[in-house]
Formats: structure tokens, sequence, C-alpha cells
């Protein structure tokens, strides 16, 4: 009777046993750290968008031509090309019709011929702030009139497509200023576009009238694009 007494507690005891392994196995399982979430990343913040206007901007009067002094950029075609810029002169109309629109004639030489580009730059809600439209808004073209003194000198941001150019413009041909300078190559160091990314432009021998024909509605960002725009199977897009 005592050896019956003794099988049966042994088979209690490992009873006990198998049934305390697999509880710490299922406990065990239970335990495991889950794994651990990526951190989200944070969201892309543009360039321009760190690149507030001037306060206070009054729009009518950056109206009138601007010529183009000075442009800071990584375009491919002015770092390969830079010394065989053409003069460049830019004139803004305030449009009466809708008070939210600026029309922009630019006037530049390829290949010895002048062209005007003609353009429309939407009014935003942030003063000194404007988009021209693209054909999607993807390719829209964030400007920021990032400093001016409507008299002498602006100081221009265009971003598309995450790429940024500036500009520095001028009223005369004749006041450009070593201050002026100064200042245009410092906000350039600020978006990465050192001295090797400066490229003058030349202040003499602007073009005047431009005929019918030489005249086209695209946005020119690098000076090779004029002659792609020129190009018939090109104007379509």
């Amino acid at each position: 009777m005592a050896g019956v007494w003794r099988c049966m507690l042994a088979v209690v005891v490992l009873m006990c046993v198998c049934l305390w392994g697999s509880t710490d196995a299922v406990g065990g399982a239970r335990s495991r750290p889950r794994p651990q979430r990526r951190p989200r990343k944070k969201p892309k913040v543009d360039p321009i968008d760190l690149t507030p206007p001037t306060q206070n901007i009054d729009i009518k009067q950056m109206t009138g031509p601007w010529y183009l002094l000075n442009t800071a950029s990584k375009c491919s075609y002015l770092i390969n090309h830079g010394t065989k810029v053409e003069p460049t002169v830019m004139t803004l109309t305030f449009s009466t019709a809708s008070n939210q629109t600026l029309s922009v004639s630019t006037k530049t030489r390829h290949n010895h011929q002048c062209w005007e580009i003609l353009q429309v730059y939407n009014l935003t809600p942030t003063p000194g702030r404007l988009t021209l439209r693209g054909t999607r808004p993807e390719l829209n073209t964030e400007i920021v009139i990032r400093d001016t003194d409507y008299s002498s000198y602006a100081i221009m941001y265009y971003q598309k497509q995450g790429e940024m150019t500036m500009k520095l413009y001028g009223r005369s041909v004749d006041n450009l200023s070593e201050p002026m300078l100064t200042k245009f190559e410092q906000l350039a160091e600020k978006q990465n576009l050192g001295l090797a990314y400066l490229f003058p432009f030349p202040t003499y021998s602007h073009c005047g009238d431009v005929d019918q024909d030489h005249k086209i509605s695209k946005l020119i960002l690098c000076p090779h694009m004029l002659k792609k725009q020129t190009d018939p199977a090109m104007q379509a897009l």
C-alpha cells in the first residue's frame, strides 16, 4: 500500500512540474518586450519656409524695372557657363484687374537674339511671398522678396522642387554698392551658396523692345532652359 502511495505522489509531483514548466513558458512568451516603433520622421521643411520676407512689404512699390545684377545658384548651366550669362532685366506690373497678381516681363538675350519671358506671380496671404504656378502644384515656384528698399535693390529667393536660387536686382546698373553685395553674399552663404555659386550678370547692352515672335510664357531659372523653350516641341510642356 505504501508503494502505491509513493507512486501516486510521484505522479502528482511530475504533473506539478509539467504544469509549472508550461506556465513558465507561456508567461515567458508574454513577457517578451514588444518591438519598438520607429520614431516618426519629422515633416520636411522647405528652405524657403525658413526664409521670411521683409516685413510690411508694399508690393505696389516693387513695380517697375529691376536689373539682374547677381545670382546665387547651383544651376548646372551657370556652373559650367557662368561667364557667358547675358544682361537681364525684369519688369513688374501690378494687376489692377484682380489685385492678386503681378505681371512679370523678363528680357534677356540668347544666341544674339532678344527674348521676352512673360509670367504671372500670384500673391499669397503672406506679404512678400508669391507663387508662380506650374502645370501641377508640385511644379510651383515659391518666391520670397527677402529684402528691399524699393529704390535701389531687391533680394529675391526662388524655390522649385526643393532647389533654391537667389537673385540680386537693382533699380539701375550704376548703384551696385559694396554693402549691397556683401548682404547678398552673406544671405547666400546661409543657403550653402558660397562664392563658387555666385554669378554676376552684365550691366550693359540690355534688350529693348522684343517682337511678338520672340515672346514666350515660361519659367526660366537657368539660362539653358531658354533654348529648350524655343524648341516648338518644348513649348507645349
